[in-house]
Formats: C-alpha cells, sequence, structure tokens
C-alpha cells in the first residue's frame, strides 16, 4: 500500500492514508534505519487534516523502535523541515503534508541528509522493507514519551529565518519599503515569510492565513486560476508583488504589480538573470524536461550550462551537486538556490525576488521584458486530463511502446523517451506528455514561440490520445 511518486508517499484520506500505513511506513523506515546504525530522525507537519495526529503516530512507532523523533510540535513549511535534517546532521527526515495536492489527500516525504527529497533508491527500499514488515512496534503515549525523552522537541524556527535573512540584502531591501500582499493559500508559510519581510521593513498585508483544511475550496497550489483575488487587490490596492504559496510553502506563485500571474517558468528565468547579472554569481542551471528553455538561451549567453533533468525535485538536487550549479527548479513552482537547503523553498525564492526588485529598482514586468527583449519571447500552454486504468494502459501501449506521435505542424528535430515523451522541435519549442508521479493525470506541456504554434501543438497532441 505505500507507493512512492516523485512528491512522497500521496493517499485520501481514510482510504489509504490511515494510521495503519502511517505507521506500516514508519516501522519500514525504523528497520532500514536500525540497519543502518542511524536512531535520529527529523519529524514535521503542516496543516492539512490529520497531519498533525499522523506525525504524532509516526514518532511513536521511531520512539517504540530506539529511533529518537527530533519533533517540530507546531505546522512547519517543509523547507524549515528540511533546514533542520541538514543543520542537525541527520540522515533522515520526514515531513506529513501531500504539498499542492486536493484537500482530500494527505501524505509523507521522506528527506535525505543534507535536507534534500529521498530519491528512488531510498524510497524503494522502504517500499521493499514495508512489504515484508510482520510486525509493528508503537507506543501508546505521546506526552509520556516527550516526558520521558524518548521524543525530543526541537524549535528550528529561529535558525531557519536567520539563516535566509543572512543570504539577503536587507540594507537594499528596507531602503525600497515595498507594500506586498501574501496569500499562504490557508497553509503554512504566513509566520516565516511575514517574520522576513516585516524585518526588512516591508509592509505587508496577509489573505487567505486561516486555519482551513479544505483549503478555502480552492486547490491550494499557486496559479492563475486559484490567485484571481490576489490579483485582484494587488491591482486595486496597489501593491508592488503579491506571493503565494501552496500547501507546505515549498512551492510559490507570484503577481506583478499590473495583477498578471508570472509562471514559475518565469520566475526561474528572472532569479538565473538575476544572480548571474546583477549579483556576479557564476554557475550552471538545473531545469527538469517540462520548464522553458529560455533558461538554456540564458546560461549559454554567460558561458554556462542548462542541464535537464527527469521530473522530481530530487532529480534536481543530485544534478546541482553534481554540477555545482547555482540554481534548479521545475515549471510548477518549485526551486533552490546554491548555499540553502538541497530541496525547494518558495519562502526563500520569494525573499529573493524581493531583493531582486529592491537592488535593480525596477518592477517585475520591467526586468521581464528587459529579459526577453534580449533572449526571445516563449510560451508555454499546459493541460491536465485524468483518466481511467484501462485509459492509462492504452496511453502506454501508444505512446511508448508503439511510439506513435502526432503529425506535427512544426519541424520535428529529436525524440526522448527519458520522462514521458518529449519532442523538440526546430524552432526551439517542444511539446512532453507524461503521466503525473503525484496524481492519476497525465500532463502535456508544450512551448513555442507563439500561442497559436503552441496551441496547435497540444491540440496535435491531444487529438493523437483522444483527449
Amino acid at each position: 500500500m505505500i507507493k512512492f511518486g516523485t512528491g512522497g508517499w500521496r493517499a485520501i484520506i481514510a482510504d489509504e492514508f490511515t494510521k495503519t500505513n502511517i505507521q506500516l511506513l514508519a516501522q519500514a523506515l525504523s528497520d532500514k534505519m536500525t540497519r543502518e546504525k542511524t536512531y535520529e530522525i527529523v519529524i514535521g507537519f503542516d496543516r492539512r487534516f490529520m497531519s498533525d495526529i499522523g506525525a504524532m503516530w509516526a514518532a511513536e512507532v521511531f520512539a517504540a523502535n530506539g529511533i529518537t523523533p527530533l519533533y517540530i510540535p507546531k505546522n512547519a513549511p517543509t523547507p524549515l523541515i528540511m533546514y533542520a535534517v541538514k543543520e542537525l546532521n541527520c540522515k533522515y527526515g520526514m515531513a506529513v503534508t501531500a504539498s499542492h495536492n486536493p484537500a482530500q489527500y494527505n501524505g509523507i516525504k521522506v528527506f535525505t541528509e543534507g535536507g534534500r527529497d529521498a530519491d528512488e533508491t531510498v524510497t524503494g527500499e522502504i517500499e521493499a522493507v514495508a512489504e515484508k514488515v510482520t510486525e509493528i512496534k508503537s507506543l501508546d503515549d505521546f506526552d509520556q514519551a516527550v516526558q520521558e525523552e524518548k521524543i525530543k522537541i526541537i524549535e528550528p524556527f529561529n535558525d531557519y529565518i536567520d539563516s535566509i535573512l543572512s543570504m539577503i540584502d536587507l540594507g537594499s531591501i528596507r531602503n525600497k519599503r515595498l507594500k506586498i500582499l501574501l496569500d499562504p493559500m490557508f497553509g503554512v508559510s504566513k509566520t516565516s515569510l511575514q517574520t522576513i519581510l516585516l524585518t526588512a521593513r516591508c509592509e505587508v498585508d496577509i489573505i487567505n492565513d486561516r486555519h482551513d483544511t479544505l483549503f478555502g475550496g480552492r486547490l491550494p497550489s499557486p496559479s492563475a486560476a486559484t490567485l484571481t483575488r490576489l490579483a485582484d487587490l494587488v491591482t486595486h490596492e496597489h501593491y508592488d508583488i503579491g506571493i503565494a504559496t501552496d500547501g507546505d510553502a515549498d512551492r510559490i506563485g507570484i503577481i506583478d504589480e499590473n495583477g498578471r500571474f508570472i509562471h514559475p517558468n518565469e520566475i526561474m528565468i528572472l532569479l538565473y538573470y538575476y544572480l548571474l547579472k546583477y549579483k556576479g554569481w557564476r554557475g550552471d542551471v538545473v531545469r527538469n524536461l517540462a520548464t522553458t528553455h529560455v533558461l538554456d538561451k540564458i546560461a549559454s549567453d554567460y558561458g554556462q550550462v542548462c542541464h535537464e533533468v527527469p521530473v522530481g525535485f530530487k532529480h534536481i538536487s543530485s544534478k546541482m551537486e553534481e554540477t555545482n550549479a547555482i540554481i534548479g527548479g521545475e515549471s510548477s513552482g518549485g526551486l533552490t538556490i546554491k548555499g540553502h537547503i538541497r530541496g525547494k523553498d518558495g519562502i526563500f525564492a520569494a525573499s529573493l525576488l524581493v531583493e531582486m526588485m529592491c537592488v535593480t529598482e525596477q518592477s517585475l514586468s520591467s526586468i521581464l521584458k528587459m529579459i526577453y527583449d534580449k533572449y526571445g519571447y516563449m510560451i508555454m500552454t499546459e493541460c491536465d486530463f485524468k483518466f481511467s486504468a484501462e485509459k492509462k494502459r492504452t496511453f502506454e501501449t501508444m505512446l511508448f511502446k508503439e511510439k506513435k506521435l502526432p503529425d506535427f505542424t512544426a519541424v520535428v528535430d529529436k525524440v526522448s523517451y527519458r520522462d514521458g515523451v518529449k519532442v523538440y522541435f526546430k524552432n526551439g519549442g517542444w511539446i512532453i506528455a507524461r503521466f503525473s508521479g503525484t496524481e492519476p493525470l497525465i500532463r502535456i506541456f508544450c512551448e513555442m514561440p507563439t500561442e497559436k504554434e503552441a496551441n496547435q501543438a497540444a491540440k496535435e497532441m491531444q487529438d493523437l490520445l483522444g483527449l
């Protein structure tokens, strides 16, 4: 019952996300850690329904197995939990969260040394061990275990905030007194982002910050469709920027001063260009294969390399370490910067965007226009489609066994089956169709020089698949 996707184990509450399965996963990881003679693990949780209780259930299992949970007692952003794993030199960490999935989901993310997402080797071992578990050991009194120090309470919040503050140009931000509107999307970023921005003397207002396990009836994923209220308020109340984070705060969504949604691709473009041109950094960039190729042009212009990896932030973290890249990210809104944790951090990314606006003394729209004027404009279309198990088998046969492709209008350069099927066009554009690793969806991404070309290629792929 424990199967990890690209973003951890996620399941529908009361279906597969149950006390038994939470304990099973914790027991499997406990068995693995015991064999490795590793006896501490960081545990945290977000604001989803049952996240706090699920974290306690997991902690009770680890403690019963002689492993000390270093337990964060208040709901915490996933990047804060990853930071604690890194700073406390733990080999493992765990967050009870389903990130940006719909409200009926919950799940568990597992982290490894340095504060990174567990790779397929680690998650595969956990799955294999879970299949062989015959007994789950668990304490039955969390509070007593805390009193007996079988579970240790930790408070990494201040250290995490201070770490981010040390990496941004507070002086430049203080001089500008930006007016900022935050939308935590009923998630866990409010306290962290508010603390950082108020420390930098920004004027900060907040919406959607109450505890609502239904996320206001919306998907807790920052997108143009889910941030319409933020966009309206930014425009009408004359904010300099609107910042939103997903449910566990590892991804961001940005609204510019004109109320326009800044696509995560554009966030990556903005920050990589800023690091190179204004901060004088040098280094490669890592993106997944569904993220903009404008990054390739920027890297080439500065004598650097853009590395393409499969979807899943663990691939980005690994390639960044291998190549000493300075930034890595994905079109879904997650990114990280060299010198911070080795996983996604929407809070740090938002802070750096604010710094960029203050240092350059330009609005987001003007900086982005400058970049597009230099490197050329590309537009991306995205479509998600649900499918049945039978339909999935049909797609797999068509795309990966028979390797059928549409008769595209655009001229094809090459095709890759590294993660899904990705077609590269001679005009610099591309299209990919792949199965989601977190939900039962097939996703089609297409980037082309014009919206017309992007829509045309996407329609040709949809027609082939009967979508």
